[in-house]
């Protein structure tokens, strides 16, 4: 974002909010140091407190990789769905992450030892770590279960076929609790020096129909489910909490085939969309506003 020769970008936007109330926020993003986040000329101390003032649903290519990439991209998908509902989840996510370290820490010093010492630490540890860890797996497990019907009607939308679609979200060790399942793989996370249980390991299964979509989809399966996924989070929030996100579609129309384009510009949700786009808007769209951009200025409106 910071063009090249330059040592910072800066970003300015004005946020009007549903109820009348309009927010100055300013964004400087430096080739060196920290990006620094003004509210009505205010700092904030962390970036991540924006989250609270303003929410925007991002939607890219590379949102492929929620079906068909690794467990992480999938907890990621789920935990920022859980934060935009309530940002007391994003304090609880920052404090699992905290215990995780700590807990590897410990058990990377442990060398496959199990002292006296250790076992008293790690007691400690993993009290905390059940704690925590079973309220996010059942937080995980509501909002997945909230979530599935409006991703199952955005992806039959946008395919215009009766597909159901199946989020699983079933970990072995939240049958057992996870105070339980740590105590069982103790030994083995010793030897492993590291965590091999909990909230961090866990993936959530999607399907279509009856056969899973990262084994069994066709690339304009998973482009159209990874889609559902986004616009299925945005509704969510957008139904659950007194701010609609922003929604931006970046470079989306180029990756859908004219059907599956023309559903999603038929079903985009309520609020304001941007849509970015390197190719000439099919004839269905009907913008109200067009900003078309050049060597990074804008030379037509």
């Amino acid at each position: 974002l910071v063009r090249e020769g330059a040592e910072l970008a800066t970003i300015r936007a004005i946020v009007r909010h549903e109820d009348g109330r309009e927010i100055q926020i300013e964004v400087q993003i430096q080739r060196q140091g920290r990006t620094v986040v003004q509210v009505n000329k205010q700092r904030l101390a962390r970036t991540r407190d924006l989250l609270g003032i303003l929410r925007v649903s991002v939607f890219s290519p590379d949102d492929l990789e929620l079906v068909k990439g690794a467990p992480g991209e999938r907890r990621r998908f789920i935990d920022e769905t859980m934060v935009s509902l309530a940002l007391k989840n994003d304090a609880r996510r920052l404090e699992l992450d905290r215990i995780l370290r700590q807990r590897n820490t410990l058990l990377r010093q442990a060398n496959g030892r199990l002292t006296q010492d250790i076992e008293f630490t790690l007691d400690v540890w993993d009290e905390k770590l059940a704690a925590v860890g079973d309220e996010v797996g059942h937080q995980r497990a509501i909002v997945l279960a909230q979530l599935q019907p409006h991703v199952e009607d955005a992806y039959q939308h946008l395919a215009g076929a009766p597909l159901a679609v199946g989020i699983h979200y079933e970990p072995a060790w939240r049958r057992t609790g996870l105070a339980n399942a740590l105590k069982a793989a103790r030994m083995d996370d010793l030897r492993r020096g590291v965590s091999t249980v909990g909230p961090h390991r866990d993936d959530i299964d999607l399907f279509l129909g009856t056969l899973p979509s990262r084994t069994h989809a066709s690339q304009g399966e998973m482009r159209c489910l990874a889609l559902s996924l986004r616009l299925g989070a945005h509704q969510l929030v957008a139904q659950q909490t007194d701010m609609t996100p922003l929604l931006v579609l970046d470079d989306v129309l180029s990756e859908l085939d004219p059907q599956r384009c023309a559903a999603l510009l038929s079903h985009l949700p309520r609020g304001q969309v941007v849509i970015t786009t390197a190719s000439v808007l099919p004839d269905t769209a009907t913008p109200e506003r067009i900003l078309r951009i050049e060597g990074g200025q804008v030379v037509s409106e």
